[in-house]
C-alpha cells in the first residue's frame, strides 16, 4: 500500500498510548509500519503516576494533532483512551489487549466475575506503586518475546500507581466513537472471556491473533493492519 492510497479517504493521524509496566518505545514496530504507509504517528509517554496524569499526557498529544485521529491504547492504556476518546479530534478507538471500561466503571471492576490470571504477578511497594514480578514477567506479560528482549522489558519496566485501577471513567468514549479490538489468544494478563466481553460490549470489531499480552510488540503487523483499517473506515467528519 502506498502512502497516498493509505490515507486519501480516511484519517491520517494516529496516537499510540502504552499501558502499565511499559513505556512508549514498545510501539516502535507499529510506528514504523504505520509511518511507512503515510500516517502521522505520535506516541504518548504516560507517567503512570495517576489516572489524571495519564489522561492529561494523552490529551496533550491529541491537542497537537492537525485533524481527525485514531486513538490506540494497550492494556491500561485502554482505560486512558476510553476517558480521553471524547476529545474532538478522535474519530475512532483501537483497543490492543486492553481494558475497556464503561461510564462510571473502574478498571478494577472489570475483573469481577472472570477467571484469575495467576501468572500475571504484581509486586506492590509500600508507596502503592507496582512492578511485575521479575521471575514471572516473561510468562505473564511477554511469553512470545525472545529471552533477551523479555529481560530488557523486565528490567526497564515502569511502575504504575495501583490507585489508577480504582478510578472510574466519567464518560466511555466508545459509546460515541467506532471501536476496534485486537488481542492475543495466549494473553496471561486478562482472562480470554474478559477480553471478549469488554470488546463485545463496546461494539468493537474484534481481531484475535496468536500472541501474549505483548501483541503490540510481537504482532506489530496485525496490530498496524487493524489500526490502518480503523483509519480507513472511521469518519473524518468531526
Amino acid at each position: 500500500m502506498n502512502s497516498t492510497a493509505s490515507t486519501v479517504n480516511g484519517v491520517r493521524n494516529i496516537v499510540l498510548v502504552h499501558g502499565a509496566f511499559a513505556d512508549g518505545s514498545g510501539w516502535r514496530g507499529v510506528y514504523d509500519l504505520l509511518t511507512a504507509r503515510g500516517y502521522r504517528v505520535s506516541v504518548v509517554q504516560n507517567p503512570l503516576t495517576s489516572f489524571e496524569d495519564d489522561v492529561a499526557a494523552t490529551r496533550r498529544v491529541l491537542d497537537q494533532q492537525d485533524g481527525p485521529t485514531i486513538l490506540v491504547g494497550h492494556s491500561w492504556g485502554g482505560t486512558v483512551i476510553t476517558e480521553v476518546g471524547t476529545h474532538d479530534r478522535v474519530a475512532g478507538l483501537v483497543y490492543v489487549a486492553a481494558l475497556i471500561p464503561d461510564s462510571g466503571q473502574t478498571s478494577g471492576q472489570q475483573y469481577e466475575g472472570f477467571a484469575a490470571t495467576p501468572e500475571f504477578v504484581i509486586d506492590v511497594g509500600e508507596d502503592g506503586f507496582g512492578f511485575l514480578n521479575r521471575d514471572a514477567f516473561q510468562t505473564g506479560f511477554a511469553a512470545d518475546v525472545d529471552d533477551a528482549e523479555a529481560a530488557f522489558m523486565r528490567d526497564t519496566q515502569v511502575p504504575v500507581n495501583l490507585a489508577v485501577f480504582a478510578q472510574p471513567v466519567t464518560e466511555a468514549a466508545w459509546h460515541t466513537r467506532p471501536s476496534w479490538a485486537v488481542y492475543g489468544a495466549e494473553d496471561k494478563a486478562f482472562d480470554q472471556a474478559m477480553l471478549r466481553h469488554m470488546a463485545e460490549r463496546a461494539g468493537a470489531t474484534i481481531t484475535t491473533v496468536e500472541g501474549s499480552h505483548a501483541v503490540y510488540l510481537t504482532q506489530a503487523q496485525t496490530v498496524a493492519d487493524v489500526i490502518a483499517t480503523a483509519a480507513e473506515k472511521a469518519s473524518t467528519a468531526l
